[in-house]
């Protein structure tokens, strides 16, 4: 359900502990759509649930996301009610982030992420896809590394699976980044993909592949690239072209530059999927596009294009180099 209220009747109903409550998905309400002028800063209380405000040409602080109009709002609320749980643990882990540091967001992230792994929006989605044999990989490295002087070149080389992020290519990534990190002689280290696109995200073959959620939070906070390019991010820069979903922008989004080609687009399909972004894009994107925007991208799924991610600050220079 979508309750609409304005700004007065929502922070009456959050000085309440009963009608509180009832802003929620497991109390049946999936969003608040808030209408009217009149906002004021974050509400006391934020409610268990996402707070999208109807309003052109703003960006109040007491909404999760903003639609400029009644299209916006019908096209975020359609997403929400899809998915509810994994669309209120997104907004409550950006409110969470958007004070946080990139330590800090990684590990709640990373918690939630993992959480979800194991709850019913994820499983339905995965019961509702049609299987299919997993492709085997060829005898390549899934990441190649080439040196020039002072500068490492470390290509994503999946391009059969449109460089799909794997298990295997997260290890070598952390591996190329780990050299990275010991060699004080490499001033620079590139990015890129190999193939038509930077990385399609995460490998659909893997999903649902952990079975404990402890233990896939363990491994994640273990061996996370996106913390490493955190890390090192002032000697890195990402060069992106063709499809970059999911963790094909959260990756590069902790790079110090990030310059796509004008072919370039950005998406973040993992609340469609019943998930959230899981490899550090609620804190990698979060502090490049804002909380607000960040939401609309990943409630909805939609595909950002270049001149967009220019423009918002996800991406630093848009350069045709093909």
């Amino acid at each position: 359900m979508v309750v609409t209220l304005n700004w007065s009747e929502l922070v009456a109903r959050l000085r309440s502990p009963a009608l509180a409550e009832e802003l929620s998905p497991v109390a049946g309400t999936s969003c608040v759509v808030v209408e009217g002028d009149g906002f004021g800063a974050a509400p006391p209380l934020w409610p268990h649930c996402p707070v999208i405000a109807l309003v052109p040409n703003q960006a109040p602080a007491g909404a999760d996301v903003v639609a400029k109009d009644t299209a916006e709002a019908q096209l975020l609320t359609a997403a929400i009610e899809r998915n509810p749980i994994a669309a209120m643990v997104l907004v409550e882990l950006l409110r969470h982030n958007e004070r946080a540091s990139v330590a800090d967001g990684l590990f709640a992230e990373s918690l939630a992420y993992s959480s979800l792994q194991h709850g019913a929006e994820f499983h339905a989605w995965r019961a509702g896809r049609r299987a299919r044999q997993p492709r085997p990989d060829p005898d390549a490295p899934a990441a190649t590394l080439r040196r020039v002087g002072d500068e490492l070149r470390i290509t994503l080389n999946r391009p059969h699976k449109r460089n799909a992020y794997s298990s295997t290519l997260r290890d070598a990534l952390c591996e190329a980044l780990a050299l990275l990190a010991e060699d004080a002689s490499i001033r620079r280290a590139v990015v890129d993909g190999a193939g038509a696109c930077f990385s399609a995200g995460g490998d659909l073959d893997e999903f649902g592949e952990a079975t404990d959620a402890g233990i896939a939070h363990a491994a994640r906070m273990t061996r996370s690239a996106g913390a490493l390019i955190h890390r090192l991010r002032d000697r890195i820069e990402a060069r992106l072209h063709g499809a970059c979903i999911g963790a094909g922008i959260e990756l590069p989004a902790f790079a110090a530059r990030v310059v796509a080609r004008p072919d370039a687009f950005f998406q973040l399909p993992e609340v469609g999927m019943g998930l959230i972004p899981g490899a550090g894009g609620t804190a990698s994107i979060l502090p490049r596009i804002g909380r607000q925007r960040l939401a609309y991208m990943a409630l909805t799924g939609v595909r950002v294009s270049a001149p967009t991610a220019l423009e918002w600050g996800l991406v630093d220079m848009v350069e045709d180099w093909s």
